[in-house]
């Protein structure tokens, strides 16, 4: 396992994110989704993004094996979700669905809920050159 987050690996990660952001970003759902849904759900959204992509880090990226790594493992878990979210933003607002200035706790909301699943595609495509 690489010590290190390279361009190959942030590539992956982007592709990844792109892959399963693109289809849920276009669904009406997903808009009104970030629209209705109350902020404890919200967070729980984002808490199991977070919990789902540190059980699949842990399982297959880094194949149980974090004590030496721990810093590395957390790196990975957040870059990708941040990178993610990145990718959801940015094709949320060319589909001029995300009014940041206008409504910025909805644009977050939807963010957040297009990032779960996401955040997944990206992590796996990381996942796929590991060492």
């Amino acid at each position: 396992m690489k010590f290190s987050f390279n361009m190959e690996d942030a590539s992956q990660v982007f592709v990844g994110a792109f892959a399963l952001a693109v289809p849920i970003s276009f669904s009406e759902e997903a808009w009104r989704l970030g629209e209705t849904l109350p902020f404890p759900n919200i967070m729980m959204l984002f808490v199991l993004s977070l919990l789902f992509l540190t059980i699949f880090t842990y399982q297959s990226v880094f194949q149980k094996n974090v004590k030496s790594r721990l810093f590395v493992f957390i790196f990975r878990i957040v870059i990708a979700y941040l990178m993610t979210a990145l990718v959801v933003g940015l094709v949320l607002l060319c589909l001029d669905k995300l009014p940041l200035l206008d409504d910025p706790v909805t644009s977050i909301k939807r963010i957040i809920v297009i990032t779960m699943p996401a955040s997944m595609g990206a992590i796996i495509v990381d996942s796929f050159d590991k060492e």
